[in-house]
């Protein structure tokens, strides 16, 4: 006999057909839909869906399931870690849905492979860059010895083990949504916001896996982690691994101080500045506060120069000279070893690259220029190179030892990804973390901002 009822796919969305607009809805994602004379649900109520309708024994026919399952698994097999194996345990434990926290080089991409391999459906692997999605790439063909499909960068192909970003995940979900049971989302804290979340909402996978070092985001859209993947099911930090699977490592503070003019100026600009801020009433520290003086700066010739004034007394903090003299010292003293040094912005980062004559590495880099200064990092032929944010991910430099920040962001998760950098492990490897500081600037509340994680205690 037929079952009565009929399950499918539609842009993104699920359609149940056969109940009447009045009869109960076996669960609470399913409304009537008058216009196309059915119940529908997003499609992540996949699960939901056909869970509560097998509890309520309602038969139904799935026409919404349209992935492949692997025929099989994975060719090269690598003995996991101990923590390694507890994650993917917990994953499972957790019904293949969850978040894993691991620090940068622990090995978040082996327990992604582990995870295909277990489950063995059809899957598709989200990440931030095209750098990641050609790594992504590489190590899944490698480990499954089968096609891999691409999808972005200009690429458009689609395999059961396919790789995109998040770019073009959002982009393409209402249509890929039926084709993937596994969603593995790496660098997961990425994905909550407006467009990046529908990535997961018009996908009916059942099963998903998020890897990042560092779920919290500054505007707590985390929380949306839960509803879009699943929870957090295992974790460890950096000083729990290091060590046994990481570098052991040290970091540093250093203040470093204005000169008498420099401080002047540095206290004018920034009294324009808060001056501004204040008479217009605007709190920097709520979310909306950065859009808001934006806006307001450009409709004044008093706002312009407020503006003009943000952008003075922060290069004063960012790109001190006096800054630029000591890490003249640390270049010195690290002259053998292999340095990453981290900038906030990139008129920084060329600065730093001009006068030290080290290559620089920074949004406008092409790829192929990018992986040919990092291969030459790695080898030995350059000591150091100097980035403005777009080593924060991504990166194995297993020789790098010395990252110097010379200017950042207030971003806990920031901070660990660049102290992450340099901490692959290498027998008698000790890592080091700079961070340069300009005194009683805002640049001081930034830093304690951003140490706020256990790996800098």
């Amino acid at each position: 006999m037929e079952p009565g009822l009929s399950l499918t796919f539609v842009g993104g969305t699920l359609e149940l057909r056969g109940l009447a607009p009045n009869d109960a809805s076996p669960t609470g994602s399913l409304v009537w839909d008058a216009r196309s004379g059915c119940h529908r649900a997003p499609a992540i109520a996949y699960a939901e869906v056909m869970r509560a309708l097998h509890r309520a024994g309602t038969p139904v026919k799935d026409e919404a399931r349209r992935y492949a399952t692997l025929d099989e698994g994975a060719r090269v097999i690598r003995q996991p870690r101990p923590y390694q194996a507890e994650a993917l345990a917990a994953w499972q434990a957790g019904r293949g849905r969850g978040v894993v926290v691991l620090p940068t080089g622990a090995g978040k991409s082996q327990v992604a492979c582990m995870a295909i391999d277990a489950k063995r459906r059809a899957t598709l692997v989200i990440a931030p860059t095209l750098d990641l999605v050609r790594q992504w790439y590489d190590l899944l063909r490698t480990t499954f010895g089968v096609k891999v499909g691409l999808v972005g960068g200009g690429d458009y192909s689609i395999e059961p083990l396919t790789v995109t970003t998040y770019d073009s995940a959002y982009l393409h979900m209402e249509h890929l949504g039926a084709r993937f049971g596994l969603l593995v989302f790496d660098e997961c804290h990425h994905l909550p916001g407006a467009a990046y979340a529908l990535s997961a909402r018009l996908s009916l996978a059942p099963f998903r896996l998020g890897l990042t070092a560092t779920p919290e985001r500054t505007d707590g859209r985390d929380s949306e982690l839960d509803e879009l993947i699943g929870p957090i099911l295992y974790r460890k930090d950096i000083v729990d691994l290091a060590g046994d699977y990481l570098a052991e490592y040290d970091t540093e503070r250093v203040a470093i101080a204005l000169s008498p003019s420099e401080r002047a100026e540095y206290e004018a600009e920034r009294a324009v500045y808060r001056g501004f801020v204040e008479s217009q009433g605007i709190r920097m520290s709520s979310p909306q506060g950065w859009s808001e003086f934006i806006m307001r700066s450009a409709r004044s010739v008093e706002g312009r120069r407020a503006m003009q004034a943000y952008r003075r007394q922060r290069a004063l903090a960012f790109c001190a000279p006096a800054k630029l003299d000591y890490l003249e010292e640390l270049m010195a003293r690290h002259a053998g070893d292999r340095a990453i040094l981290f900038t906030q912005d990139n008129a920084t980062c060329y600065a730093v690259s001009r006068r030290f004559l080290v290559p620089a590495i920074t949004h406008q880099t092409k790829v192929r220029e990018r992986s040919e200064i990092l291969a030459r990092l790695g080898d030995g032929t350059y000591g150091a190179v100097v980035t403005s944010k777009v080593l924060n991910e991504g990166v194995d430099i297993p020789s790098a030892n010395v990252a110097v920040v010379v200017s950042g962001s207030g971003s806990v998760r920031e901070h660990v990804q660049r102290l992450g950098r340099i901490l692959r492990k290498q027998d008698g490897k000790r890592a080091l973390l700079y961070e340069l500081v300009t005194a009683d600037t805002s640049e001081s509340y930034t830093s304690d901002r951003r140490r706020e994680h256990v790996a800098y205690r």
